[in-house]
């Protein structure tokens, strides 16, 4: 703390190109760009010191969940799934971040075709670097062709985070994925059985 005291001390330009290059080295591990650089200082009269106290502070506040999507578990994008059948999509996820993921985060469907009344899953905390799977019943549309929704990982407040998730499925008239998912459900609840 008295090396960043002396710092400022000695420190005496007012050249704003001069006070970017510096915000940017004292904050190099957040790896600032010279936008944001720009911004936290002219927000704080161009004063160095404010300006890293005021984008600590934002930046604690601001503390956005991280979200990795591992695999998709149930189904491929684009596999094949009869007209208005029920299927399956399951995603495996990781938290990436460093805090464990906060309550009341769900999984939101933010685009795309609606493919059956659930558009939101409720998501529980977990900690860093823990894997979860999350799963959705859906229903493929009645039209053939190929359809996908977007989904996102929100936070209470309402900010996305983390990857964005997809689902893609061809619904065809020989589509097999719903038979295929019931045959597995049966061979894992038989396995557990013995």
């Amino acid at each position: 703390m008295e090396n960043l005291e002396q710092y400022f001390a000695c420190m005496g330009t007012t050249d704003k190109k001069d006070l970017i290059s510096q915000l940017q080295s004292l904050l190099v591990q957040k790896q600032l760009d010279d936008t944001t650089a720009t911004f936290f200082l002219d927000m704080n009269n161009w004063n160095l010191q404010a300006a890293i106290c005021s984008y600590l502070d934002f930046e604690k506040s601001n503390n956005i969940p991280s979200m990795l999507l591992i695999c998709d578990c149930t189904i491929g994008e684009g596999e094949a799934v009869s007209p208005n059948t029920n299927f399956s999509k399951s995603w495996r996820v990781k938290n990436s971040g460093n805090e464990p993921w906060p309550e009341g985060i769900c999984l939101l469907q933010t685009d795309g075709a609606n493919m059956g009344p659930c558009r939101r899953i409720d998501v529980p905390s977990i900690s860093p670097n823990e894997i979860i799977e999350l799963s959705v019943t859906l229903t493929s549309p009645n039209d053939v062709g190929v359809y996908h929704s977007q989904w996102r990982m929100m936070t209470a407040s309402g900010s996305y985070f983390g990857d964005a998730i997809w689902v893609i499925v061809t619904v065809s008239e020989t589509g097999t994925l719903a038979v295929t998912q019931q045959l597995h459900r049966l061979s894992t609840t038989d396995v557990q059985m013995s």
